[in-house]
């Protein structure tokens, strides 16, 4: 054998040892809970051989409690970039089997060089997260690491999109990367995020409780939605991830890809027409609407478990991608809340970051009541909506199908907020609150004086349903620009998005504005 072969097996021997990563048994044990390793992710979620692995010979350079005698494969995390779908997509995954996948200051280097190749190349970036948290023996190097991480998430934010898988337990200082990316999956009963873990917990505040209970995936996708997406398994999870990025845009210069649903844009759905409950109070599924004007009925709905009040999902019209904010009667009755504001604030703002069109689907009674509500702040939070819609440049559709009330009608994309188009269903109610209560204030000493004060008062309630208990006032003021009949609210829509395709809108020059966070 020559030199150059001599040099060639030896590579090969290097990478050998280094694709072992943290041993048969380490691996094993992993396998035993249920987790695919870091490199077993990749290659699932990459398109078959197109995954370029970076820095794979990188080590660490820790000399501190006998660090300097241990080798670290890859220094526990693999990087690199491939194909997702055809589409170029950068990424990271965690290895648990090398010393818990903890975060050192290479491997902090090494997440930083790919999350600027994403960056400069204009791709998507998606970090696997699964790691013990910072690794104690390089002290603030280690946490050097995190923050350089942390700066180029928000450096990276609006820009390209920024999605975390979470594969394991992730604690501490680790959580706040995956928090400041655009979406978070979670796998059930192997997943946890927390700052604190039930150990230190217990030893602080006495209190005692599980993983699963503290930070499992249905915890902080049902209580908390700090993540998006509780997936069935880390396979699902990965299925979801490359769905997800279907509907998206490489980065914030592009439009979404555009993908052939084989749906008649012109298609109308009599059923539509009957949908809506006689009963102003009866509750029907907004998801049903949803489904009857997408393409082929497809969406993708992100904190489907967290304030199901409102829905946020990405769909398509005529092969388009969109964002769908709608109220959902059957919960809460579609009213506003501190949760539902917060969810779809942050919605509508990845949205217009990334050049989704919007639709708006009002359905609303009001904000929620109560005095929990109050001092939990729905003034601060609910004033992001209204800030959220008037902040977006991309084209917003507004479609009213009954109830749009007060001050939510106005958080629900009103004309004022911006709607390019809005219009709505014969059955829509466009008014400052319900016939009721508008009547008792209104006629309040009329009704009180009145010989039978329940038939003035139920007089004037259908005065009042009568006058504004429909969606005519305002179209005879231009708040709405047309009600249509809703079997054809699908080619409706999909001619006014077409009409709004090229829509150019500028702020005022400032730096950035103020969010009521």
């Amino acid at each position: 054998m020559g030199i150059v072969a001599d040099k060639i097996k030896d590579l090969q021997e290097k990478e050998k040892k280094i694709l072992q990563m943290g041993g048969e048994k380490a691996i094993a044990k992993h396998r035993e809970k249920g987790k695919l390793d870091a490199r077993t992710r990749l290659d699932f979620f990459f398109d078959s051989g197109t995954f370029r692995e970076m820095d794979m010979f990188v080590k660490h350079r820790c000399s501190n409690f006998g660090m300097e005698n241990v080798d670290v494969g890859s220094d526990g995390v693999v990087t690199g970039y491939g194909k997702v779908n055809g589409r170029t997509v950068f990424a990271f995954a965690q290895d648990f089997t090398s010393r818990a996948g903890s975060l050192g200051e290479m491997h902090a280097n090494k997440i930083c060089k790919v999350m600027d190749m994403a960056l400069k190349a204009g791709a998507p970036f998606v970090g696997i997260n699964d790691s013990g948290g910072a690794r104690i023996q390089e002290g603030v190097d280690a946490l050097s690491g995190y923050g350089k991480i942390f700066f180029k998430n928000a450096r990276s934010s609006g820009v390209i999109p920024q999605i975390s898988a979470i594969m394991g337990a992730t604690a501490g200082g680790a959580v706040y990367s995956p928090a400041m990316t655009d979406w978070i999956f979670m796998v059930k009963n192997t997943s946890y995020m927390f700052i604190t873990g039930p150990q230190v917990i217990k030893s602080v505040t006495g209190e005692e409780i599980t993983f699963e209970d503290l930070g499992g995936a249905m915890t902080h996708n049902e209580k908390s939605g700090v993540s998006h997406f509780a997936c069935e398994s880390e396979e699902d999870a990965i299925e979801k991830i490359k769905e997800l990025l279907s509907y998206l845009p490489s980065n914030n210069m592009e439009d979404p890809p555009i993908v052939d649903m084989k749906d008649d844009p012109l298609r109308v759905d009599a059923s539509l027409d009957t949908i809506i409950p006689d009963n102003p109070n009866q509750p029907y599924d907004m998801k049903d609407i949803i489904r009857s004007i997408v393409d082929q009925g497809e969406f993708f709905e992100p904190h489907e478990y967290f304030a199901p009040n409102i829905i946020i999902a990405f769909a398509r019209m005529n092969n388009k991608t969109l964002g769908i904010i709608a109220n959902q009667p059957k919960e809460l009755a579609g009213c506003l809340d501190i949760n539902a504001s917060d969810k779809a604030t942050r919605f509508i703002r990845f949205c217009d970051a990334f050049n989704i069109p919007i639709l708006t689907i009002a359905d609303v009674p009001g904000y929620l009541p109560g005095s929990q509500q109050e001092w939990g702040g729905i003034i601060r939070h609910g004033a992001k909506l209204l800030w959220s819609y008037s902040e977006a440049t991309v084209p917003k559709l507004l479609l009213v199908t009954r109830k749009d009330y007060g001050g939510s009608y106005l958080a629900m994309c009103s004309k004022d907020l911006g709607a390019d188009v809005a219009v709505a269903w014969p059955s829509a109610e466009i008014a400052v609150m319900g016939a009721a209560g508008a009547a008792n204030i209104i006629h309040r000493k009329e009704i009180a004086g009145a010989e039978d004060p329940a038939a003035k008062r139920k007089e004037k309630i259908e005065e009042y349903e009568e006058l504004f208990s429909n969606p005519y006032c305002a179209a005879h003021r231009g708040y709405i620009d047309a009600v249509i009949v809703p079997s054809t609210t699908r080619p409706f829509l999909i001619d006014a998005l077409e009409a709004m395709k090229n829509k150019r809108e500028s702020s005022p020059p400032k730096k950035h504005g103020n969010i009521p966070l």
